[in-house]
């Protein structure tokens, strides 16, 4: 099937208060123009220097996500362009961003990546150091950040059950945080669900997935 198809097909199955992120990490420009024709805006990036090659050669009205593991010296490289920072899982990562964003007179929104999965491999943050963070006076004080949710990562395994409570649990902080109401934290996406897992994701209340491969076909 051509991207065009898989995308109509993943369409078919959102409804329209869901958002798709196509991920496009290792993938030429010449499929991002592809899913581009076929109306996707908002593509999602890994790396850094990968998102920095493609965003000249592809049209301005896409919306770049970062959605890999962002490290502090690699910020000053996406902070005129990124319209979302998915990986947020320190307060000094978010002061770095803040910094930046500062310095091209915009304000970057951020979700905080909360560690729901039992592998050692992936990010986040649990909910004690979540509240820490909120309620530090640094964190009061960031002003060309704004947090607009949460993003988590479930267990790869085979186990429904197992995806489908993560997935739960990641829910159920949202909608604790989300009345949470502040000048750099308003709540309203919450991210979870990637080609193997967002239909399950969906299910337990996702409002915006990241899809790469049911769309660009398994990468070589």
């Amino acid at each position: 099937m051509t991207i065009q198809n898989n995308l109509k097909k993943i369409y078919s199955e959102l409804s329209d208060n869901i958002s798709l992120v196509a991920v496009s990490k290792t993938r030429p420009v010449s499929d991002i123009l592809e899913a581009y024709q076929a109306g996707q805006r908002v593509f999602g990036e890994n790396k850094v220097q990968e998102m920095c090659d493609k965003q000249p050669e592809s049209p301005n009205d896409i919306q770049w996500h970062l959605i890999g593991h962002l490290q502090r010296n690699k910020v000053k490289y996406i902070a005129s362009f990124v319209e979302l920072i998915h990986g947020v899982e320190s307060l000094r990562l978010l002061k770095e961003i803040d910094k930046q964003a500062k310095k091209h007179n915009r304000v970057i929104n951020c979700l905080f990546q909360i560690y729901i999965a039992e592998e050692e491999t992936k990010f986040g943050l649990n909910e004690q150091e979540l509240e820490e963070i909120i309620n530090s006076e640094e964190f009061k004080q960031l002003e060309n950040i704004k947090i607009v949710g949460f993003m988590g990562m479930a267990t790869f395994t085979d186990d429904d059950d197992k995806i489908r409570k993560e997935f739960t649990y990641l829910k159920a902080l949202f909608d604790k945080y989300q009345p949470l109401n502040k000048e750099n934290l308003q709540l309203d996406t919450l991210s979870m669900g990637m080609s193997g897992d967002y239909r399950i994701a969906v299910e337990c209340g996702s409002n915006m997935v990241r899809i790469g491969s049911n769309i660009f076909g398994s990468r070589a």
